[in-house]
């Protein structure tokens, strides 16, 4: 699978942000694609997944209601919507794809995209 983000800007406090992933390759009833983030200093985080078959999605705790994720296997992407974006959010966005179901761990994810940056000014 090839992964290919886009989507990261500057943005205020307060902003949204939509990013996708085009993807490529073959798919499984198994694979999850995953979005993740990573800021300066700081170990990579998990923000959400999505199962590519059932659409059924999984968010870090204190991500849900905030940030919203989506698939789209007419187009092969998998989009993260980011609302009320803060300070704190600014980070290299992730994209990233495993065959082995769902999963919060980086380490468990065998493909990945090149990142997009996102950074929210206050």
């Amino acid at each position: 699978v090839q992964l290919q983000a886009s989507g990261g800007g500057l943005v205020q406090a307060g902003g949204s942000l939509r990013l996708s992933c085009a993807a490529s390759g073959r798919t499984s009833s198994s694979t999850f694609m995953g979005w993740f983030r990573q800021a300066p200093g700081k170990e990579r985080e998990f923000v959400a997944a999505v199962s590519w078959s059932t659409g059924t999605t999984y968010y870090k705790d204190s991500m849900k209601g905030t940030f919203t994720i989506s698939r789209d296997n007419a187009k092969n992407t998998v989009d993260l919507q980011l609302n009320n974006l803060q300070p704190e959010d600014t980070a290299i966005y992730y994209c990233a794809a495993t065959y082995r179901g769902y999963a919060n761990d980086p380490k468990r994810y065998d493909y990945w995209g090149q990142g997009t940056l996102v950074t929210v000014s206050s």
